[in-house]
């Protein structure tokens, strides 16, 4: 492998998070009965005219600016003939020679440092509807389609053959879903296809310029299944080219359970979709006003969110790129800093405690029941010495299941600190005395036993004891 390179462009696709369809007024909702977010237009009944939605282009064009994208002043759309049943008209409302957008860039974290990937263009599209194959090799198969997805908005974002890994594509696809969703126009759920790719891949030998055969690999909706696919699909290339083969340009699919690419058909080129432009849809004209009034509107995006929290907060670039990952995970944090001023102990609860909790529950931050104030009140315990560290995380994982503030949870259970020296003064005598080896050995040297004694004092207690004066007053009596 170390012979050739890997060349890669990624085609990702992502649902606009409009409340109607692209050319007609049915909902964009997700779910629902099969064929039940139709109407005449997007089922395209005979006599229908599609109408543009003004807010799919607006979203288009603040995606677009926010991965430095030089917007047309003039676009138009054009229809993508093929025979699939996933579109009832046998043709596709896509843009073609005039997208909307084009030129961009993103800038990745590698291994050797930034690295900038080039953006060929963003354009508008109808998203398709759903098949669903049933049937076995000993029944008959047969398909069916729901319609519910069909014209559902989307944008095609189309890179240059920038990536040359695996590892840089999928950074690729996190850094363009953190931006996008940052700009609000997607929600960008892969679990429900709002969010999903193709990927052109070859290979060539070290040093050649000229590209490889490339092949297509269709729907890749989520990242590992893109690492995956990538990562056997260059192993078969140069596989095949080793043993005196040659790579045929064409379609493939991933086959998650068994672990491989699988060919779906040969390549078709543009000219095989017999583009023309739609003649039921006027062209484009974006006025630049409007343009620098969509840019003016966004939002504080990833970097240089991340690039605030290191030079105001003063957090780690680590911490910094982990929390400003979603828009939502970075708002948290803010409000939690507000409630609570010390950037680097709420950092550490929000990407370790609340983090953990979250994945093990399968749940997003904006389903969290802890509130950042709440959050921020646990900390204030824990700085009065109310509640020990320890006992914090114990509190914490009570609010985080009922939603309960702290200072509740802490009087319900009787969980407050003991602070009181005479009384653990008690307990560190008992402990000494019961543990005549121990202390032995912490007079010979071995802090490990310091350790040991210190636990049977916190088990006597049951946790609550001050942590600092039990070393303290252990450490003077011994």
């Amino acid at each position: 492998m170390a012979r050739y390179e890997t060349v890669i462009g990624l085609e990702v696709h992502i649902e606009l998070k409009t409340k109607s369809k692209i050319f007609c007024d049915s909902t964009t909702e997700f779910g629902g009965d099969p064929n039940t977010h139709v109407c005449p237009v997007c089922l395209g009944l005979p006599g229908t005219l599609p109408v543009i939605n003004k807010k799919v282009v607006e979203y288009a064009i603040r995606a677009a600016l926010a991965i430095n994208c030089r917007i047309a002043g003039f676009s138009k759309f054009d229809r993508k003939n093929y025979y699939y049943p996933d579109m009832p008209k046998n043709y596709q409302i896509s843009q073609y020679d005039l997208p909307i957008a084009e030129f961009g860039y993103l800038d990745i974290d590698t291994d050797g440092g930034v690295k900038r990937i080039g953006i060929t263009r963003l354009h508008m599209e109808e998203d398709t509807g759903k098949l669903v194959h049933q049937g076995t090799i000993t029944t008959t198969p047969f398909s069916l389609v729901d319609y519910n997805r069909a014209g559902v908005p989307l944008i095609e974002i189309v890179s240059e053959p920038d990536l040359r890994s695996p590892e840089e594509a999928c950074a690729y696809m996190e850094k363009l879903k953190a931006i996008v969703q940052y700009t609000g126009v997607s929600d960008c759920k892969m679990e429900e296809g709002s969010l999903r790719c193709d990927a052109n891949i070859s290979v060539r030998p070290v040093g050649r310029s000229e590209l490889g055969t490339k092949a297509e690999i269709k729907n890749l909706n989520s990242f590992r299944s893109l690492q995956r696919a990538l990562t056997y699909e260059i192993e078969r290339q140069i596989e095949t080219l080793e043993e005196g083969g040659r790579i045929v340009q064409e379609t493939r699919t991933w086959d998650e359970g068994k672990g491989v690419t699988l060919s779906m058909r040969s390549k078709e080129h543009a000219h095989d979709y017999r583009y023309l432009p739609d003649p039921d849809l006027v062209p484009l004209v974006i006025q630049s006003e409007w343009v620098e009034d969509i840019r003016r509107s966004l939002p504080e995006l990833p970097d240089a969110r991340r690039e605030r929290y290191e030079k105001e907060y003063g957090l780690p670039g680590y911490d910094a790129a982990i929390l400003t990952n979603t828009r939502e995970l970075a708002e948290y944090f803010e409000d939690c800093v507000t409630c609570y001023p010390n950037p680097k102990v709420v950092s550490n609860w929000v990407m370790g405690d609340l983090a953990r909790l979250l994945n093990a529950n399968n749940l997003e931050i904006t389903e969290c029941r802890v509130k950042p104030q709440q959050l921020a009140s646990l900390l204030e315990l824990m700085d009065k010495g109310t509640i020990s560290g320890k006992i914090a995380k114990t509190v914490f994982e009570e609010m985080f299941t009922t939603g309960k503030d702290a200072s509740v949870i802490v009087k319900e259970k009787g969980l407050v600190q003991i602070s009181d020296e005479g009384a653990i003064s008690i307990v560190v005598d008992e402990v000494i005395a019961n543990n005549p080896k121990s202390v032995e050995d912490f007079r010979a040297g071995k802090e490990k036993a310091l350790g040991f004694l210190v636990g049977q004092i916190m088990k006597a207690t049951r946790g609550k004891a001050n942590p600092e004066m039990v070393n303290k007053l252990l450490r003077e009596k011994l």
